[in-house]
């Protein structure tokens, strides 16, 4: 089994992927975490590597070609971007949330490597709308998808107002119901 976890920022599809990964005993992958790195050993942060991105092809066809790798194998979890259209087999979930729950839980959390705090909740939010549009156009551009159209995804599930706990519940009554019926 494969899962391709997908959605917003802050949107809980890090903690809920590691979350279903030791719940399934699965490995678990995240590119956003590759980005992470890729940016600190730029000495960029992540915001300045999608905007390099967009003019870079290079970035994100080292990050397809890991996500094709990766899709070889099987039994994993991945929360990525692109996901469903480099692991098309995978099970494809994308997790949702208002923007303005998002950027509280950004604000709220201590900053991810590669990212710096803010000042408040609405530098979070201009933060997480650049970050989206960011990816939005350079995917558009490069791929002719939209990440973030629900279309490509099994599932939908808004998390705005969900625990992991909840959110990680929800995904497996799905899988129970709807994948292994």
């Amino acid at each position: 089994m494969i899962i391709a976890l997908s959605g917003k920022g802050a949107s809980g599809k890090s903690t809920v992927a590691k979350l279903l990964a030791k719940k399934l005993n699965l490995r678990h992958y995240s590119i956003g975490d590759l980005m992470r790195e890729l940016a600190s050993s730029k000495s960029i942060s992540l915001l300045e590597l999608n905007r390099l991105a967009e003019t870079d092809p290079s970035i994100d066809a080292w990050l397809d070609k890991k996500q094709q790798e990766l899709g070889r194998q099987d039994n994993f979890i991945i929360d990525s971007r692109l996901a469903f259209k480099f692991i098309p087999h995978a099970i494809k979930i994308f997790l949702d949330v208002n923007d303005k729950e998002a950027a509280r839980r950004i604000f709220s959390a201590p900053p991810r490597q590669g990212e710096q705090p803010y000042a408040s909740v609405k530098d979070a939010i201009q933060a997480l709308v650049k970050r989206r549009n960011s990816e939005i156009k350079r995917l558009k551009k490069y791929y002719h998808v939209n990440p973030y159209d629900k279309k490509h995804y099994d599932i939908v599930i808004d998390t705005t107002n969900l625990t992991p706990k909840q959110i990680g519940n929800a995904i497996l009554h799905f899988l129970q119901t709807k994948v292994y019926k």
